[in-house]
């Protein structure tokens, strides 16, 4: 069925009016996955720059262009997956996938974003434009062959995170600290490790097809990495928000530790009870319970280093 209006799709591209292009172009650039770049302004937060205004905007600025780089990168990633992608119940709906937007499209529009993105990096700073240059290419090594490396995998979608943190605060010419870095690292492995847990469950004996990487986990293994990583992230969070020199200054970032722990306890609670963490942009867009402990943390964040 899938694979008829797939064809329906690809016999009504060449009366597709250029507008609707363009809007399935943005789309494919993963609006959603946009609000992994907040990270990037974890270094504003936390070295005590709120009230900076040309830092607020210079950190604007990049987030901007990291939303530019990474929608290309998406862009890019789809037109090496299509095939695989239509395989997919979820992802053969995606733009190029199912036949909305022509490749050669999806290619023009993939080059203008990603030319734009890296200028607007360069102009900001530019070991911020080298950095920006370092997440395409660890983002191209990803798809180009280790997404295919089971384990390795996980670990080159956390740099990307870790990249994302260590951007923004080059970009606006501040310090970050490795406790930081370090949680970082360690969330942004488990909601990898959540989300392959959550292909492998909902893709079932069609898992190898779609990701060869998938065939070399289990739930069983990586529900094992997934109560390592959540347990060493709440530890090294506390250890953080207790003994780091940030810390030492604003006391109050103690009272954030349950709220980080609650954080966690309830997206594992929707990996494992409500079947979802494999889109984590879609947990936030959508969960009510992490939204809410999203902007508690913020709120006490900002009391405690503002007090």
């Amino acid at each position: 069925m899938w694979m008829e209006s797939f064809e329906e799709n690809q016999v009504s591209v060449a009366r597709t009016h250029p507008l609707e292009w363009l809007k399935w172009s943005v789309v494919a650039m993963r609006p959603r996955q946009w609000s992994k770049n907040f990270l990037l302004f974890a270094g504003l937060l936390f070295a005590e720059k709120l009230g900076d205004v040309p830092r607020v905007w210079l950190n604007i600025l990049a987030f901007v262009s990291f939303c530019l780089i990474s929608g290309a990168v998406y862009i890019y990633n789809d037109l090496q997956d299509v095939e695989r992608d239509r395989l997919h119940p979820q992802k053969r709906q995606r733009p190029i996938a199912s036949g909305r937007l022509p490749v050669t499209v999806a290619g023009w529009f993939m080059s203008g974003a990603m030319a734009v993105g890296l200028l607007l990096a360069f102009w900001i700073r530019p070991a911020f434009g080298w950095l920006a240059v370092l997440y395409v290419l660890l983002s191209l090594g990803y798809s180009l062959g280790g997404k295919q490396i089971v384990i390795l995998d996980v670990f080159l979608i956390a740099a990307g995170f870790v990249l994302r943190a260590l951007a923004g605060a080059v970009a606006i010419d501040v310090s970050i600290s490795g406790w930081l870095l370090a949680c970082t690292t360690l969330l942004a492995l488990f909601l990898g490790f959540c989300k392959r847990r959550h292909e492998l469950a909902t893709l079932g004996e069609e898992a190898f097809n779609h990701r060869v990487t998938l065939g070399e986990y289990s739930v069983g293994l990586l529900d094992q990495f997934i109560a390592i990583v959540s347990s060493a992230t709440i530890i090294t969070y506390a250890l953080y928000t207790i003994q780091s020199a940030t810390a030492a200054q604003h006391e109050g970032l103690k009272y954030t530790i349950p709220i980080v722990m609650y954080g966690i306890f309830r997206y594992l609670y929707l990996v494992h009870r409500k079947d979802l963490g494999g889109a984590p942009e879609q947990v936030l867009m959508e969960d009510r319970g992490i939204q809410a402990t999203i902007l508690l943390w913020i709120a006490v964040a900002i009391w405690a280093i503002l007090r």
